[in-house]
C-alpha cells in the first residue's frame, strides 16, 4: 500500500495537477454509465473521486465503508459541478489506481448527520456513529478544548499533576465505586467521586498552583446530562480568596470562547448571594436570560379571603410566591394545564392563576380574592391588564423549587430566552449549613472542607445563618463549576467535623492522613472544579452528554459496545476471596455461597 500524501479533507484548487495518494472509508458511491463518482471520507473531510469503471473493474465492487486507498490525480472540478458546500468542492481526484484495504460488512444504519435509528443501536455499533461528522466534530471540539484549557492554565502558573484512581473509600455525596483488593482480602478501593482531598494535600506540600483534567466516578442514579464516570477541569491554588479564583476561571473560559466559539465574553461575570438566587429565580441556579421573576406574596396572603394561601402563609416554613406573565392572559387553558403540570412534576399540589383582563380578574382565585387584594397582588408583582399570574403556596422548598421549574417552562414555550446572550453566574455565599429533621442534626450542606464566611460557629449554636465560602459557576441556567476557599487549620476542620456530629473516632478512621496533613504547615487555599463533558455538551448544542463523549454509558450505566458490566467468572471471585450472594427467589434469599 503506497502511504497517503494527503488527507480527504486536505485538497484545494492550488493543488490541480498534483499526483496524491488518499486514503479512506467510501461514504458513497454514484455510477453514471460507468464512470464512478465515490466520495472518499476521513476525519478531515470529503474527497470526491472519479473511477473509470472500464479501466479500473474492481471499482464496481466498491461499497459503503469499505476502506480504500486511491492514487490519482487532482483536477479542477467544471464550474457548474464545483460543490461550495464542502471544502474540496473546487476540485476531484481521477483516480489511476484503487487499492481496497479492507471490506466492510453492510452497517446497521447510515452514517449520515441527520439518521433516524434507535440511540442504543448507535451505542452498540459506537466505533461506527463515531464516523459521522457531527459526533467526530464533537470529539474534534473536546481536544481543542481541552488544549485551551492547557495552555490556560499553564500560562498561570499552574502544574499538571494526577492523582491516584485506587483511593481510600470516604463519605461524600453519592455511593463510592468499590474495588475489592486480592492482596488484601476483605479491604476495598474506592475509585475517586473527586481529587478533593488529594488536590489539597498538594497545597500542603508547596505545589503552589494544581490542575488535572481527571476522570471522576459517582455511583448514582443516571440521566441525560450525568455519566458514572465524568470529566472535571480540576484545580487549585495556594494563597488565594474566592476573587483570585475568580479571576484564573474567567479568563481560562473567556479564552476557551474568543478561540472556540468566536466570541467575546465581557468580564468579571456577574456575582450574585445564593439567598438573592432563591428570592428572585427559585433555585441556586437561576438562567438569567430572561425575566419572570418570583414575587413574595405571604404577608398579603396571610390576611386575604382565600383560605389555602392563608394557611399556608401563616404555617411555619410556609411560603406564597407567585410569576407574573407578560401578556400571559391571551394564553389557552391547555397551555395553563400544561403549566400546572410542571409544577405539580416538581412537589407542587398545584397551580393557582389568574388573568388580568379589561373586563375584570378571571380564574380559579379570582372570586375568592376582594379586589383590594387583586390590586395589591398587582402592583407587588408590576402586572398590567393583559397579564397572567401564577401561584404556588407551599412549604418553602417546594414552592421554590416548582416555580423555578414553571418558570423555565415559560421561559422556553414563550420565546422569551434571550438565546444570543452567554450568561455567566457567580453564585456566592450559600448555607455551610442544613437541618437534617430526620436524625434531628446539621450537616454539611455540599462538603466539610468548606471554610465559613466569618467567624467558626460554636456547637450547640443555631447554624442556619452560617455561610459557606463556596461559590458556583452558573451558565444558562446550567451549574458549570463549584468550589471553595478551603478549611486550612486542623482546629477549624475538627470544629466541623464536631457541629455536624461527625465523630473523632469517624474522622480519623475516614481521614486520618488528611487530616495529619494539615498538622505540617497547610497554607490558605482553594479551588474549584468545571464539568468537561457539559460545557462540551453546551458549547456544541447537544441535547445529551452522549453526544460529547466517545464511549458514554446509557441511562442504566451499561456499555452497549463491550456489554459491561458483565459477570466475572469462579476464578476472579475466589481470587478476590468473595462470595456472591445468589439473586431473590420466590421462598427467600438462599445463604450466600462460594462463586
Amino acid at each position: 500500500m503506497k502511504k497517503r500524501t494527503h488527507t480527504c479533507g486536505g485538497l484545494r484548487g492550488a493543488d490541480a495537477g498534483q499526483s496524491v495518494v488518499l486514503n479512506g472509508w467510501v461514504a458513497s458511491t454514484r455510477d453514471h454509465g460507468g464512470v464512478l463518482f465515490v466520495d472518499l471520507r476521513d476525519r478531515f473531510g470529503i474527497t470526491q473521486v472519479v473511477i473509470d469503471g472500464a479501466a479500473i473493474p474492481e471499482a464496481h465492487t466498491l461499497r459503503a465503508e469499505d476502506v480504500v486507498g486511491i492514487e490519482g490525480e487532482v483536477r479542477l472540478r467544471p464550474g457548474e459541478a464545483k460543490n461550495a458546500n464542502r471544502a474540496t468542492g473546487e476540485v476531484e481526484v481521477v483516480a489511476r489506481g484503487v487499492e481496497i484495504l479492507n471490506r466492510s460488512k453492510t452497517p446497521p444504519f447510515e452514517l449520515g448527520d441527520k439518521i433516524s435509528v434507535r440511540e442504543d443501536l448507535r451505542l452498540e455499533y459506537r466505533y461506527l456513529d463515531l464516523r459521522r461528522k457531527v459526533l467526530a466534530d464533537n470529539i474534534e471540539f473536546r481536544h481543542r478544548l481541552c488544549h485551551s484549557v492547557r495552555n490556560s492554565l499553564s500560562g498561570h502558573g499552574f502544574l499538571e499533576i494526577e492523582t491516584p484512581l485506587l483511593i481510600k473509600t470516604t463519605p461524600e455525596g453519592a455511593r463510592d465505586f468499590i474495588v475489592p483488593s486480592r492482596l488484601h482480602p476483605g479491604e476495598v478501593y474506592a475509585l475517586p467521586q473527586s481529587p478533593q482531598l488529594f488536590k489539597q494535600v498538594l497545597m500542603v506540600s508547596g505545589m503552589d498552583r494544581y490542575f488535572q483534567i481527571c476522570k471522576c466516578l459517582r455511583d448514582e442514579d443516571l440521566r441525560a446530562d450525568r455519566q458514572p464516570e465524568f470529566t472535571q477541569i480540576d484545580l487549585e491554588m495556594s494563597f488565594v480568596d474566592q476573587e483570585d479564583v475568580f479571576k484564573v476561571v474567567e479568563d481560562m473560559v473567556s479564552v476557551m470562547w474568543r478561540d472556540l466559539m468566536g466570541v467575546s465574553l465581557p468580564t468579571p461575570f456577574t456575582r450574585m448571594p445564593y439567598d438573592e438566587c432563591m428570592r428572585r429565580f427559585g433555585n441556586d441556579k437561576p438562567d438569567i436570560r430572561f425575566g419572570l421573576e418570583l414575587f413574595d406574596l405571604a404577608d398579603i396572603a396571610a390576611d386575604c379571603g382565600f383560605k389555602v394561601f392563608s394557611d399556608v402563609a401563616k404555617s411555619k416554613g410556609g411560603a406564597v410566591k407567585g410569576i407574573c406573565v407578560p401578556g400571559g392572559a391571551a394564553m389557552s387553558r391547555k397551555e395553563i394545564d400544561e403549566t400546572e403540570a410542571v409544577a405539580k412534576t416538581h412537589g407542587a399540589r398545584g397551580l393557582a392563576w389568574m388573568k388580568l383582563t379589561p373586563e375584570g380578574p378571571q380564574g380559579p382565585v379570582a372570586k375568592f380574592l376582594a379586589l383590594g387584594d387583586v390590586a395589591k397582588i398587582a402592583e407587588r408583582s408590576d402586572a398590567k391588564t393583559g397579564d397572567l399570574l401564577v401561584f404556588v403556596a407551599a412549604p418553602f422548598e417546594t414552592t421554590c423549587a416548582s416555580l423555578a421549574q414553571v418558570r423555565l417552562h415559560l421561559g422556553r414555550t414563550r420565546n422569551l430566552v434571550d438565546t444570543s446572550r452567554t450568561a455567566f453566574l457567580w453564585v456566592v455565599d450559600f448555607p455551610m449549613f442544613g437541618w437534617n429533621e430526620e436524625d434531628k442534626r446539621w450537616e454539611a450542606k455540599h462538603h466539610m472542607f468548606t471554610s465559613t464566611r466569618g467567624p467558626m460557629p460554636n456547637v450547640g449554636d443555631d447554624l442556619t445563618d452560617v455561610k459557606a465560602n463556596l461559590y458556583d459557576l452558573v451558565l444558562n441556567g446550567n451549574e458549570m463549576a463549584s468550589g471553595s476557599i478551603r478549611i486550612h487549620r486542623p482546629e477549624d476542620q475538627q470544629r466541623v467535623f464536631d457541629l455536624v456530629g461527625f465523630s473523632r473516632e469517624e474522622a480519623e478512621a475516614k481521614f486520618g492522613w488528611f487530616l495529619r496533613a494539615l498538622d505540617y504547615g497547610a497554607p490558605p487555599h482553594g479551588g474549584i472544579a468545571l464539568g468537561l463533558d457539559r460545557l462540551v455538551m453546551l458549547m456544541r448544542g447537544t441535547e445529551s452528554l452522549r453526544d460529547v463523549i466517545a464511549f458514554p454509558k446509557t441511562a442504566s450505566g451499561t456499555c452497549l459496545l463491550t456489554q459491561s458490566p458483565s459477570p466475572a467468572d469462579d476464578r476472579q471471585w475466589a481470587d478476590l476471596g468473595l462470595m456472591l450472594r445468589p439473586k431473590p427467589t420466590s421462598q427467600g434469599v438462599p445463604p450466600p455461597s462460594q462463586a
